[in-house]
């Protein structure tokens, strides 16, 4: 589906328009591979075509270490109360986590991607550096448990 509005954009649109939407997802990923890669014990290569990237955790098991962060996770500071909630409902933000999808399920041999996660950089930039400093604080947790 992405797909398939992106070329009927690309059939509409300008082609400054193209060039806005590009130098935005490239300056996305960018913040993405830098903020992850700067992450001790964290590596995630450039993707190329993708709006997405699959990075190495320093974790034993990344399935384990996602469903932990929606389900144990929360990390709040001075800047979470002020964080918008998605949707219509106003439903006060009482702490963050980030959500990841476990990286196994996407090889023929799920051990290679134990511990990899894959992120979307889908997120403007600004919410981008927040995710990374939030996936870093749960790295720090999970590890620490």
């Amino acid at each position: 589906l992405i797909g398939q509005i992106v070329a009927e954009a690309s059939i509409e649109g300008t082609e400054q328009y193209s060039r806005e939407v590009y130098e935005e997802y490239t300056e996305r990923r960018k913040t993405l591979i830098d903020g992850v890669n700067r992450i001790s014990g964290c590596y995630t290569p450039i993707p190329m075509g993708a709006f997405y990237t699959v990075a190495k955790l320093p974790v034993d098991d990344a399935e384990k270490f996602c469903a932990w962060c929606l389900s144990d996770f929360r990390y709040k500071d001075e800047k979470t109360e002020k964080q918008k909630p998605s949707g219509t409902k106003k439903i006060p933000v009482t702490g963050e986590t980030i959500m990841m999808a476990p990286a196994a399920g996407f090889y023929k041999n799920p051990e290679l991607g134990r511990n990899q996660v894959r992120l979307a950089y889908v997120l403007c930039k600004d919410d981008l550096r927040r995710a990374i400093m939030i996936l870093e604080k749960a790295l720090e947790a999970y590890n620490n448990r």
